[in-house]
């Protein structure tokens, strides 16, 4: 064989090597389950189709290449802050809660001074009852729960809706078929001759609020007067829109991601992040989000307020 032959097949095996390779790389990013790919048009429209929030209930656990992977998990957990996955939730019975189980994502053994965890609940399902002066938020993010108390009231919580109890509130959720919670507890900080009540509301029916210089579109679904010592805020992000500001402050956060794709600065690393994942950041730890994907990025976001730092 002479140089020439020798040539002419080295050249067409790099081609068919590239086209391999080129294609390769194609249907990786045109996968439906590839974490950053950009959707089809059609997987679009189907999305569309589905209730709200459903990508927290069913989640993309791994992009393709990893979901076979012995061990791949996203999840992280440093002294001032975590990442965790829809990959790493750890079901079992709730206390005192019946046909209920229950994943804790955030508890004062990481450090912080919240409690977030997931409530599924099952058919003829109800909660239990709120330890002493603590005080419970609940978030519908699938079905629907009947709240009542003990004066009688009745409320029909759907997706999207949120109820604040105040600490020692008797009350019972109750689920004829199946919804998933997403439940915040903490020790009420009580101030003198401030009393928090009751508050059931959607968040649809929340006013925008003004947010100088930044570009996000933020809901509060608490009152911000004193009797509250924490405030849940729904955040929404249009692709390509982030914080403007580099936060580092003495506030507390728990995060669920409802809604989208995008970036999470903590401290020094960087973390692709999805609809189902939570973050838990403690005081000061450097955080900035920048939204990815073609469609909109929101998140549900715990913060303690009106306390003084000492």
């Amino acid at each position: 064989m002479n140089n020439m032959e020798t040539s002419s097949l080295f050249s067409l095996h790099s081609l068919t090597s590239l086209l391999i390779i080129s294609l390769s790389l194609v249907e990786f990013a045109l996968a439906d389950e590839g974490f950053c790919s950009m959707p089809s048009v059609v997987d679009t429209e189907a999305d569309s189709n589905k209730p709200l929030y459903w990508k927290v209930t069913n989640p993309t656990l791994a992009p393709p290449h990893l979901q076979d992977l012995p061990g791949f998990t996203r999840s992280v957990y440093k002294r001032d802050h975590a990442l965790i996955t829809p990959e790493s939730h750890v079901f079992s019975p709730l206390p005192e809660w019946t046909n209920t189980l229950g994943a804790y994502l955030i508890t004062p053994a990481m450090g912080s001074h919240f409690v977030m965890y997931f409530a599924k609940m099952q058919e003829n399902s109800k909660s239990g009852p709120a330890l002493k002066d603590v005080e419970r938020f609940i978030f519908v993010v699938q079905g629907s729960v009947t709240l009542t108390n003990a004066s009688g009231s009745v409320h029909t919580l759907m997706v999207d809706s949120y109820a604040y109890l105040p600490p020692n509130f008797q009350h019972a959720l109750e689920c004829d078929a199946s919804a998933t919670l997403v439940v915040f507890e903490r020790r009420h900080a009580l101030l003198e001759n401030h009393i928090s009540e009751q508050i059931v509301g959607s968040t649809d029916k929340q006013p925008l609020l003004e947010t100088p210089g930044e570009v996000f579109e933020l809901r509060k679904l608490l009152p911000q007067s004193l009797p509250y010592d924490f405030n849940i805020h729904i955040m929404d992000f249009q692709p390509g829109q982030f914080l403007n500001v580099k936060e580092v402050h003495y506030n507390q956060h728990g995060l669920l991601l409802l809604e989208g794709q995008g970036i999470y600065r903590l401290g020094d690393s960087w973390y692709p992040v999805q609809a189902g994942d939570v973050i838990w950041m403690a005081p000061f730890v450097p955080q900035w989000y920048a939204a990815l994907g073609s469609t909109r990025s929101r998140y549900l976001l715990y913060k303690d307020v009106n306390m003084s730092p000492l």
